[in-house]
């Protein structure tokens, strides 16, 4: 079940690495200062400040959220957790039904956090790989430009393209417009899809949506036999943002698994969602655990909270390489409340690995040798 992409209530940015180095801004997408750099020293000077960066967590207020999660995780009944499970899509079109695209606001962090979908994704002269693209940054190369418009036997939405990106739970917009705005490649063609057909009716209805670049879907992510608009290995980048931890935690292997099928070799799929011990999972009450560390909010949405082991742990055994995969815990300030806010998010990077047979570089006959 593909829920919206902004599910986060509170989610206000994005970090980086601890250490990590400051990435350039894309062309045409206005430099800020990276996250990561704003530290606390002086615990005096806490309000001075909307926020902290790579906040470091003293063994005590460790001890004191786990605590806090186990005297509230007995789950509800199964019957009770059948019917959030089997109405999740009326869940979700009610909320948009309320909230319409007043609820999120722009994610100012996306391209300082995925450069890989702001860039020009023009080829080289004289050669097939991209011009930037998933290994910018010396982590691999880039997705190549296969061209697959012939694949399955028939042509699919933005199959002439070169680079294509697909938003996996994308609400109202927030990421597939900033990415159509800011990446002007006349290559680039971008897929968005949630579970809620009401925003994916608020997303076809805005303004900036354009055809001719976007195709915007309903989608089930967590129905294996559900089928997407694409073929297999079409895709150069997948974007989950605050979406997989909407699904239950059953079905949410053979949701990556199926995403996987759908990246090129090289192909990226960028994931930020929810980290163990968020302000989010401290909030809640008794009466609204489902299953270990898996929660059902007032409004019937449901939420699940992440350690960065279980995502290396589903993205590897479907046979995604780490390129990065990193905790975020962040001390968000309410100054006029005089109120601190711990947060806590994973934000990874995996790429799809290249067939050994490619890897290899060898020649189209010799590869139908090995196959024969």
């Amino acid at each position: 079940m593909a829920a919206p992409g902004a599910v986060a209530v509170a989610e206000h940015g994005a970090g980086s690495e601890t250490a990590q180095s400051p990435v350039e801004a894309p062309a045409g997408v206005s430099r800020r200062q990276q996250f990561g750099n704003r530290f606390l020293t002086d615990p005096s000077q806490v309000f001075q400040h909307n926020a902290w960066d790579n906040v470091e967590w003293t063994e005590e207020r460790e001890a004191a959220a786990r605590r806090k999660v186990q005297e509230n995780s007995e789950p509800l009944p199964a019957e009770k957790q059948e019917d959030y499970e089997v109405r999740a899509n009326e869940y979700w079109n009610d909320f948009y039904k309320i909230h319409k695209n007043r609820f999120f606001k722009d994610r100012h962090w996306l391209f300082t956090e995925f450069p890989e979908l702001a860039l020009n994704c023009r080829t080289k002269a004289g050669g097939d790989t991209l011009e930037g693209g998933a290994g910018r940054d010396g982590e691999g190369p880039a997705s190549s430009h296969t061209d697959v418009s012939s694949l399955n036997g028939c042509d699919f939405p933005g199959s002439e393209s070169t680079y294509r990106v697909m938003e996996v739970g994308c609400g109202v917009g927030n990421t597939v417009f900033p990415i159509l705005k800011t990446n002007n490649d006349p290559g680039l063609f971008v897929y968005c899809c949630d579970f809620s057909s009401t925003a994916v009716e608020l997303v076809e209805t805005n303004e900036d949506f354009d055809p001719q670049r976007c195709f915007a879907f309903v989608h089930d992510l967590s129905d294996p036999e559900a089928e997407f608009p694409v073929p297999n290995g079409s895709l150069d980048v997948i974007v989950l943002i605050f979406v997989l931890s909407a699904l239950h935690p059953d079905r949410m292997y053979v949701s990556i698994s199926r995403l996987a099928r759908l990246l090129k070799p090289g192909g990226m799929l960028l994931l930020r969602d929810y980290g163990r011990y968020d302000m989010a999972q401290l909030r809640f009450k008794k009466g609204r655990c489902l299953s270990e560390n898996f929660y059902v909010r007032g409004d019937g949405t449901r939420v699940y909270f992440f350690t960065q082991d279980e995502l290396h742990e589903l993205f590897t055994r479907a046979g995604l390489e780490k390129v990065q995969n990193l905790v975020d815990r962040r001390l968000q300030v309410n100054r006029g409340k005089q109120l601190t806010m711990h947060r806590v998010w994973i934000q990874c990077k995996y790429r799809k690995r290249a067939p050994l047979i490619s890897a290899l570089g060898l020649s189209e006959s010799a590869r139908d040798s090995l196959d024969g």
